[in-house]
């Protein structure tokens, strides 16, 4: 008898064994609900560029391919060319492209088709189409054009009236502008078909509508504040969360700050109590920022203060006889933005400044909100610049020595006061499977499945 019950024992075992490992086991099918707050009105990368740059690449990568990647450590991957070299100089480049890859029509990829739709975003760029690949003149050297072309703007896009078409994992079931899209997996992906069927994306969706949805089990995917991911996961939700890439600063809308500003925005600057903020308003969320990119992306950011210190706040005020009030606008409906320029304004008045938020137009401070596009650091700080209007950088080189004189030349400016860094987090349901945690945020829906959990 005992023998037999081993045998039991041994035979039961091995069926639970099989039964795990099925259920880890990745399964083809199913529909992965998501909302988000987005309302796009377009598909088109070009016009997807209005959004956060986190939506914009997240909606860009279901439908579209570049021809490289970059991976979370800013090394860059194969996608569309298999190759690339850049020719001394780093002002002529050529890339390779993969065979027998084909847009959602049908048609093939061609080194036309490439040169056209890079040709359209990037007009100061000279693009040669060759017999497998194409050429890249630019006007001036630049070692981080892969890097470049990896940004979702310079995704390769078919355009026809009134229709996108790509190459991505992805195509367009129902498009409804603002309001829903509707993806169905691309059976012939060059990258191989997505595990699940299709991804319903419901648009306009508030945070609050959002968390309403993921309770009810009508969302498999949801965006959450910087805020609330805390509290979010210790009620025992599964939250992702990024590394910290939403810079939260203060812009000096005055193209040419006074020697007077300059010593006011100092002590702004020294007003600014970043601790009370992060504890109270962000709860406990994101990292104070005393640079424009992160320490991760940089690994020099902490050489730049954070310093609260009300009482050189004081004394730098009072070197100024007389200091007009500013206005400070932030957007209306961000809440946390709100929030957070009110405690500006009231530790402004501390150290004897007068700020008024605004709820409309522009103020002579605008309290901003952006994503970095990149783990590159001379194309994230291009590209921050260029979308706060400050001055560009002006480098001409790829090391952190040139970076950290360009961004510190930034900062003198005095045109802008980093507060924050922020992550970002998304709220998954227990059916989600194979989900990578990207330090960027991005999501990669190709590669996850859907398990049979309840919510």
């Amino acid at each position: 008898m005992r023998h037999f019950d081993l045998r039991l024992l041994a035979a039961s075992s091995l069926v639970l064994v099989g039964l795990a490992h099925a259920a880890r086991r990745p399964q083809y099918g199913g529909t992965l609900h998501v909302a988000i707050a987005s309302t796009p009105s377009s598909l088109d990368p070009a016009a997807l560029g209005q959004l956060d740059a986190v939506t914009c690449r997240n909606l860009s990568s279901l439908l579209f391919d570049t021809l490289v990647t970059m991976d979370d450590f800013g090394r860059i991957r194969p996608a569309l060319a298999l190759n690339w070299q850049a020719h001394p100089g780093n002002q002529r480049w050529q890339f390779r492209l993969r065979p027998g890859v084909a847009f959602d029509d049908g048609s093939l990829l061609t080194p036309g088709a490439v040169a056209a739709s890079l040709r359209a975003g990037n007009p100061n760029w000279t693009i040669y189409a060759l017999d497998d690949s194409i050429a890249i003149e630019l006007n001036s050297p630049d070692p981080s054009l892969a890097a470049e072309l990896t940004l979702p703007k310079n995704s390769i896009v078919k355009r026809l009236p009134g229709k996108v078409s790509g190459t991505g994992p992805f195509r367009v079931s129902d498009w409804q502008p603002a309001k829903k899209l509707v993806v169905a997996a691309s059976e012939d992906y060059w990258g191989g078909r997505p595990f699940v069927n299709s991804v319903e994306i419901t648009l306009g969706t508030s945070a609050r509508d959002q968390m309403m949805l993921r309770e009810l089990g009508k969302a498999d995917l949801i965006e959450i504040a910087p805020e609330q991911a805390r509290r979010t996961a210790m009620e025992g939700r599964r939250v992702s969360e990024s590394a910290a890439l939403e810079l939260v600063a203060l812009v000096f809308t005055h193209q040419q700050p006074s020697p007077e500003d300059q010593k006011l925005l100092d002590a702004l600057a020294l007003s600014v109590d970043r601790a009370s903020i992060k504890n109270v308003l962000l709860q406990g969320g994101g990292d104070p920022a005393g640079g424009i990119l992160p320490n991760w992306i940089t690994g020099y950011e902490f050489l730049f203060s954070t310093e609260f210190n009300m009482v050189a706040a004081q004394q730098r005020r009072a070197e100024v006889p007389y200091a007009p009030a500013w206005t400070l606008s932030c957007d209306p409906a961000d809440s946390l933005s709100r929030l957070i320029a009110e405690r500006l304004a009231l530790k402004a008045k501390d150290a004897g400044m007068t700020i008024r938020p605004i709820s409309t137009g522009i103020g002579d401070l605008r309290l901003v909100r952006t994503s970095l596009v990149s783990v590159n650091p001379r194309v994230a700080l291009t590209q921050v610049t260029a979308a706060l209007g400050l001055p560009p950088p002006g480098l001409s080189g790829d090391n952190l020595e040139e970076l950290y004189k360009s961004e510190s030349a930034l900062l003198e400016s005095h045109r802008i006061i980093p507060l924050f860094h922020l992550p970002v987090n998304y709220g998954l349901s227990p059916a989600v499977k194979n989900w990578g945690e990207k330090r960027t945020g991005a999501w990669d829906l190709g590669e996850v499945w859907l398990g049979t959990e309840k919510p």
